[in-house]
């Protein structure tokens, strides 16, 4: 099923309007609270993929992540660490 973002800038190029243009980041990543500095550093520790960061009632987060394995399937860690 297409887009309707797509379907209207196809329309809009052949009709002569100019698209829209959208700014967006390469990579998006989206944490609940304040979550997302935890996620960089457990990321940027590991050198693995952020799956998931949950914020949690005592101050933490749990942040889980998919290490590249050697020729092998990635192995998913989940560490919980503070905010």
């Amino acid at each position: 099923m297409s887009s309707p973002l797509i379907i209207a800038t196809l329309a809009a190029g052949l009709s002569g309007f100019a698209p829209l243009a959208i700014d967006v980041p390469s990579m998006v990543v989206a944490v609940d609270g304040d979550c997302g500095q935890a996620a960089a550093e457990v990321v940027a520790k590991t050198g693995g993929e952020l799956l998931s960061a949950q914020p949690t009632s005592d101050g933490q987060c749990v942040v889980t992540v998919l290490i590249p394995g050697n020729g092998g399937r990635p192995k998913k860690v989940t560490m919980r660490v503070p905010m």
